[in-house]
């Protein structure tokens, strides 16, 4: 089997196949519907778990939802230090959506493409955190916010103010401008790639993990060869459930951080 073809085969996208727009502009399919699936699955059971809740002894679901809306508050009241309402709401969806996106990482990395070879798809991108584009859209949409907040705790001309004249006073404008848009774009890039990159190496080292299987090699029957590559599986299995759960609970509180600093004033 050829090694780099099988690595390649499980990052392309299903753009390879089915081209939608083209360079800049071309649209990843596979990544909006997992993306989409996921999302609406978060809040169908959000929904459905409000709409039922119970004052009385709650059920294992409402239990579990109520456990993550405590602890994601519980962030935002420590963090944020701002008098908006939808702050806990956007840091849930980000903290629960972005976590399920990384559990696709869990899933064996030949089981969806291998469905879907199958109905006659032939590149399918499994894990939309290991798009760039995706993660760079949830950075920027963060970075709008940030953008919005700063605009409406200081209104325009403080943030006009803030961005001419902070740290070095108004007689070094150029200065002062060109520092704060370096550090307000390091922000979304560096939320964008930090994601992107600790979930592309994880499913990376999945897809490695996989060769080791003596299917892929042509006449290979060794047993030792695949218990080796089940207990590797296993423990990186284990250890990546604390990388995408931590990589979730980073975007989302970074995402606190950088709403409460817009919030400051100066």
């Amino acid at each position: 089997m050829d090694v780099s073809n099988y690595i390649k085969h499980h990052l392309t996208n299903l753009s390879e196949q089915v081209p939608v727009g083209s360079g800049f502009w071309t649209i990843h399919l596979d990544t909006l519907f997992f993306s989409w699936v996921l999302g609406a699955l978060f809040l169908f059971v959000f929904v459905m778990v409000a709409k039922r809740a119970t004052s009385g002894v709650p059920g294992k679901l409402q239990n579990f939802v109520e456990i993550i809306v405590e602890f994601v508050d519980a962030q935002v009241k420590d963090t944020y230090h701002g008098k908006s309402t939808f702050i806990t709401p956007v840091a849930i969806t980000i903290f629960v959506w972005v976590f399920l996106m990384n559990f696709m990482d869990l899933l064996p990395v030949d089981l969806l493409p291998f469905i879907g070879n199958m109905m006659g798809v032939h590149y399918l991108k499994v894990v939309p955190t290991t798009d760039p584009n995706l993660t760079f859209a949830l950075s920027i949409s963060v970075f709008l916010l940030i953008i919005f907040y700063n605009i409406k705790s200081k209104g325009p001309l403080g943030f006009l103010k803030e961005l001419l004249c902070q740290p070095f006073g108004p007689y070094l404008f150029p200065l002062n401008f060109s520092l704060k848009i370096i550090e307000d774009l390091a922000k979304p890039v560096s939320l964008g790639l930090r994601l992107f990159g600790n979930l592309y190496a994880g499913e990376l080292i999945f897809i490695l993990i996989a060769l080791i299987y003596p299917d892929h090699w042509a006449g290979g029957s060794s047993i030792a060869f695949a218990l080796g590559a089940g207990v590797l599986g296993l423990v990186w299995a284990l250890f990546h459930i604390l990388v995408i759960t931590l990589q979730a609970f980073i975007f989302m509180m970074l995402t606190i951080v950088y709403l409460s600093m817009a919030q400051e004033h100066h």
